[in-house]
């Protein structure tokens, strides 16, 4: 669509594909309204597109975008938190909140920082918590074992082990701050095959420190 036929449907415009496959041909089943765009896809693609996305167009003051969004089902488990979200546009991890009062000791203080919420990542994926940047350059305060993963079997509410390594000062994590990021990513599963050799590569087995300091 051209960019002033995008416009005149709002600065909200989302695509929606509803059947199971993603390959568009002329003459496919399209319906609009109101700053909302409605495309129901083909059979023939040869790529298939779980129920579970969607195509979602996004207009900011660089430009605009179409990007391909996965429905993640989420429970809240403390009503008056913020939900896990993008602080940006393009963003790749989503903000958790502490849904507790903790204080993280100096000197490698620790804690499990519950969330208050609960998510269903489908199968395919896993998702990472990574720490935030401000809070490891200002305070020290960082995830201990990052990336966490999160498998797509577990249905617990989702925690953030969280630890100070600033020497002198505590860390006092408040209620309803942001505390980690969440990053989804799809991943294999593979098959591990028993061999005789590994194949030949540059590196071999060239491991820590082998490129120098």
């Amino acid at each position: 669509m051209m960019d002033h036929q995008v416009g005149a449907l709002g600065d909200n415009l989302e695509i929606v594909v509803s059947y199971e496959r993603g390959d568009f041909e002329n003459g496919v089943d399209v319906r609009v309204q109101t700053g909302h765009l409605e495309i129901h896809p083909c059979q023939h693609g040869a790529e298939p597109m779980a129920s579970n996305r969607h195509l979602r167009f996004d207009r900011t003051e660089y430009g605009a975008r179409v990007a391909a969004v996965l429905e993640i089902p989420l429970l809240r488990l403390v009503e008056d938190l913020p939900l896990p979200a993008y602080a940006r546009v393009g963003d790749a991890g989503a903000d958790l909140v502490a849904a507790e009062d903790v204080i993280l000791k100096p000197g490698g203080g620790r804690a499990l920082v519950s969330t208050g919420a609960a998510i269903a990542i489908p199968s395919g994926y896993a998702g990472f918590v990574q720490p935030r940047s401000g809070l490891a350059l200002k305070h020290g305060v960082t995830c201990l074992n990052t990336p966490g993963l999160i498998d797509s079997g577990y249905r617990g509410e989702l925690k953030v082990l969280l630890v100070n390594t600033d020497p002198i000062e505590p860390f006092e994590v408040l209620r309803g701050e942001r505390i980690a990021q969440l990053v989804i990513q799809r991943v294999e599963e593979c098959r591990f095959v028993p061999v005789d050799e590994l194949p030949m590569s540059e590196r071999g087995d060239g491991g820590f420190g082998s490129t120098g300091r």
